[in-house]
């Protein structure tokens, strides 16, 4: 689990948990490839990084007889800085934002929200911006609530405009006219870069608490980013550290998942295709191909169990889920499912099956997406999860370690 928790420490936003997992690769001797170059490569240990919130891993064994592929997304909901984010309010310094994801609001507010993201600034060329990835490493912003004895109907719905404007100071002198570019001063400062150098950024205000463990038994583990970063590092755990010998194993990171990964870096482009076709000796590995999505599942909610299947609840600490529907959002079928119901058994993982009540269709995964332009077979398998896109999600750390466990099997089988 401390692989887990360092990570959710890490991964701010998606550039940083790419950074991270990339820094983790090359400590575990992977060797970092150009999209752009021509690739003849030995068995090994590889990866590629096309985008800043994404990038592709992958293990050639000696003689490759098979492929194994994992996927999962690096981002979650956020709020997202906005350009000309500073607002002066009645002296108080605020901050334009707007949300990234299906984050549940009201658990934002009251809390120590950190800023981090990247900021492009003036390189050699207009066609060659720099890069810099930042985080404030404190708490910068904040989302004041309004008293219940001021608003009749305080658990209403959030007005994202006028109620989600962060607060992050107070105009020197209560100055209420005052309009400087404190934002931008505060980044210029932090990063050393001049303001005028600053060309673009995307900055998120991250939820600045730090992951613990709770329980009778501290075996509940409480956190920010939970979701989807548990599927990250599970990867790249199990990557970094499977015998791979007759397979080719790849571990794919995509970005915006949670606003339906249509973009250059998301699971709904040719991207992925592209790198296993270079990768690839020749298509017969196909025939003996299997893909895992991997995305965090709604447990039972003890508080609201009416919201689950009746016959097909998952409870915390049973063992990670896979998920099916009759509408396929879910990329499962029955003859996958067999395939990782068999090894589950054979290698006594503990495992759930997840099928959502029939007036609640849940959201998409990456499964169908990828299976719409690589058609191999495929499950959708996550752990499951309370509180999912809250400021704070609820796992249980035997989840986790069964759906590490399955991974590094399906590598290796």
């Amino acid at each position: 689990m401390n692989n887990l928790i360092n990570l959710l420490k890490e991964g701010k936003t998606q550039f940083h948990v790419v950074e991270y997992s990339k820094q983790t690769l090359l400590d575990n001797g992977f060797t970092m490839l150009s999209m752009y170059d021509n690739w003849n490569l030995n068995p090994g240990k590889y990866f590629v990084q096309p985008f800043s919130s994404m990038l592709v891993a992958f293990i050639i064994g000696n003689v490759p007889k098979a492929l194994r592929i994992s996927a999962c997304h690096t981002d979650f909901p956020m709020l997202k800085l906005k350009s000309k984010p500073e607002l002066n309010k009645s002296g108080y310094l605020m901050a334009n934002v707007e949300p990234y994801g299906g984050l549940i609001l009201s658990t934002w507010f009251d809390r120590p929200l950190g800023l981090a993201g990247k900021i492009l600034s003036k390189g050699k060329d207009a066609f060659s911006p720099v890069t810099t990835l930042f985080d404030s490493k404190k708490p910068v912003f904040t989302l004041p609530n309004l008293a219940p004895h001021l608003k009749k109907n305080a658990n209403s719905d959030i007005d994202k405009q006028k109620e989600v404007i962060p607060l992050c100071g107070l105009a020197a002198n209560n100055d209420i006219n005052s309009s400087s570019d404190y934002i931008l001063d505060y980044i210029s400062s932090e990063t050393k870069l001049p303001k005028d150098a600053i060309l673009d950024y995307d900055l998120y205000l991250y939820i600045f608490d730090e992951p613990m463990t709770i329980g009778l038994d501290d075996k509940l583990l409480s956190s920010p980013r939970i979701d989807n970063i548990s599927s990250v590092s599970a990867i790249l755990d199990s990557l970094c550290n499977s015998t791979i010998n007759d397979s080719i194993c790849i571990g794919a990171f995509f970005d915006n998942e949670e606003i339906g990964s249509r973009s250059k870096q998301g699971a709904d482009s040719l991207l992925l295709r592209n790198i296993i076709d270079k990768i690839l000796p020749n298509d017969a590995l196909y025939k003996n191909a299997f893909c895992l999505s991997i995305d965090v599942a709604h447990a039972a909610h003890p508080n609201y169990m009416e919201k689950s299947d009746i016959t097909n609840k998952i409870m915390l600490g049973n063992g990670f889920a896979l998920k099916t529907s009759a509408s396929q959002r879910y990329v499962t079928d029955s003859e996958a499912g067999a395939t990782i119901t068999a090894l589950c058994q054979e290698k006594n993982i503990k495992l759930q099956k997840m099928v959502n009540n029939s007036n609640i269709p849940g959201g998409q995964t990456l499964g169908p997406i990828i299976s719409s332009y690589l058609p191999v077979k495929s499950v959708d398998i996550g752990i499951p999860m309370l509180a999912m896109h809250s400021a704070r999600e609820l796992i249980h750390e035997d989840d986790y370690l069964s759906l590490k466990q399955l991974i590094k099997e399906f590598y290796e089988y």
